[in-house]
């Protein structure tokens, strides 16, 4: 029997690493999107269960993510929790047809730094929502609003003993969280996340502190396939927006997160264009279940290569696990302080602001250090699909600037005709450069422009160059030579 299974011990050992690092990461999810804590287990499980058997990418592991809570929180505050089965169903058949239409390997090409930036944008609002949340108070609606009301927030805290335990507890969280790493690598062998859970349910039941708790309602309680007046918001152009931006970055996240887990191990590389139909498959089902949305998830992810995981074996047993635990042991989940839930948002959402590479970039690359941090104000400022948007457009602009790179060189030897050879790439974007240079020249003296140095001559630059010799000729001086590229 194990000879058909050689890795089955190591896939087993990680398959349980998974699981214990994915309850807490679904719970905490969940609730921070607004939606009942088993919402995110369900998510969890389908993405163990159904988009784990699936090809594509063989060890990164599918599930509720951090980076989806303030887009799924603003969909549910939108549209309300039985809308949401539709968005992530339509979404999911996005994802299916990109896939099916080979669409998957393009997403490599989207900038990093506008990557880096919706991350980051999404980890600021994260840590100031969840900190309103560990306090156990209401977070205002916008990114701006978060921010700017924590002055006032922390002063209703000093006033309140609940309060104050509150966020006692969502600041040991993140603690036990950091400090759990520096002990031993037996310890460890219990994720951070889960071992901080359990101390501070443990203190708060001990010292019966008057913390909010996580509110069950049962697995097969908070199903709710999406019924005809969900599928009627699909008349109203803004739920679109929301859909696109459910499938676009969800498919953007899972994908970087599929490079990166590709650099993790020397197994089989990553087939994008499977892998969005792995992904595209699991959000589907995620709809019709009435679930949060999926993507790859890196913490998982790595969390199975790191544990000796060699197949796509241990990902599916994960999601056994969490099915097992969400039908044997719901109760459980009614011990959990939600303010503890909040500090592992908060500490999710620190390790998605990107510090090193934004260093690195300000060094090496200023332009994309600059649309990564513009991007990561637009989400905050606006919201996360014109924020990504914005940052597109800037990553686009910088290209085609840098691409439209040209150089004109004038000779002129004093008597004779004056030479101006262009070359490179001359597009509508150089254009005020080009005429600047050539009008400052002589008028009473007769010019050869050689473009055969270019290897792109816009409509715009040739139309413009042209309209330039036929005014320098009126002069009645001898005619420009103009010598066009080959």
């Amino acid at each position: 029997m194990l000879s058909k299974f050689p890795y089955l011990r190591q896939d087993f050992f990680a398959s349980v690493v998974v699981f214990l690092v994915a309850v807490p990461l679904c719970v905490g999810v969940a609730v921070a999107s607004g939606v009942p804590a088993e919402l995110g287990l369900i998510t969890g499980i389908v993405g163990g269960l159904v988009t784990g058997f699936m090809r594509g990418s063989s060890l990164q592991v599918s599930g509720p993510a951090a980076g989806l809570t303030v887009i799924v929180f603003e969909a549910v505050s939108e549209f309300g929790v039985g809308t949401l089965g539709v968005i992530v169903l339509i979404a999911g058949l996005l994802q299916l047809a990109m896939g099916f239409f080979r669409i998957g390997r393009w997403f490599r090409a989207i900038s990093v730094s506008v990557v880096e930036g919706m991350l980051c944008g999404i980890g600021l609002v994260i840590i100031a929502g969840q900190i309103y949340a560990a306090a156990g108070l209401k977070a205002p609606e916008t990114g701006v609003g978060k921010i700017t009301g924590l002055p006032g927030a922390f002063a209703d805290v000093y006033g309140s003993a609940e309060a104050l335990a509150s966020l006692a507890i969502g600041a040991g969280t993140i603690a036990v969280i950091v400090l759990w790493k520096r002990l031993p690598k037996r310890a460890q062998s219990v994720p951070g996340a889960l071992a901080a859970v359990m101390l501070t349910t443990a203190l708060t039941l001990t010292l019966g502190l008057p913390v909010a708790t996580v509110e069950v309602e049962g697995l097969l309680g908070v199903v709710q396939p999406p019924g005809a007046a969900a599928f009627g918001e699909l008349a109203s152009p803004a739920i679109w927006g929301t859909i696109i931006a459910f499938a676009l970055i969800a498919s953007a996240e899972s994908l970087f997160s599929a490079a990166a887990v590709d650099r993790m191990h020397d197994g089989p590389r990553t087939e994008y264009d499977k892998e969005m139909v792995a992904q595209g498959t699991g959000n589907t089902v995620c709809g019709l279940l009435g679930a949060l949305p999926m993507t790859a998830v890196i913490v998982r992810s790595s969390a199975n290569v790191t544990a000796g995981a060699r197949t796509k074996a241990s990902r599916v047993l994960h999601g056994v696990w969490l099915l097992l635990f969400a039908a044997a042991l719901p109760s459980a989940l009614a011990l959990i302080p939600l303010p503890a839930l909040a500090g592992i948002l908060v500490h999710a959402g620190w390790k998605l602001i990107p510090f090193r590479q934004i260093a690195g970039l300000w060094r090496e690359h200023k332009g994309e250090a600059a649309i990564l941090v513009i991007t990561a104000l637009a989400i905050v400022v606006v919201n996360m699909f014109e924020g990504v948007l914005i940052g597109l457009a800037l990553a686009v602009a910088k290209t085609a600037w840098e691409a439209s790179h040209v150089r004109l060189e004038v000779i002129d030897k004093g008597a004779g005709p004056i030479e101006a050879y262009v070359s490179g790439n001359a597009t509508f974007l150089r254009l005020p450069k080009i005429l600047d240079t050539l009008e400052s020249l002589p008028q009473d003296r007769p010019v050869e422009l050689d473009l055969s140095g270019l290897h792109h001559l816009d409509h715009a630059c040739r139309t413009a160059l042209e309209s330039w010799a036929e005014r320098h000729s009126e002069t009645g001086i001898e005619p420009v030579r103009l010598t066009s590229a080959a």
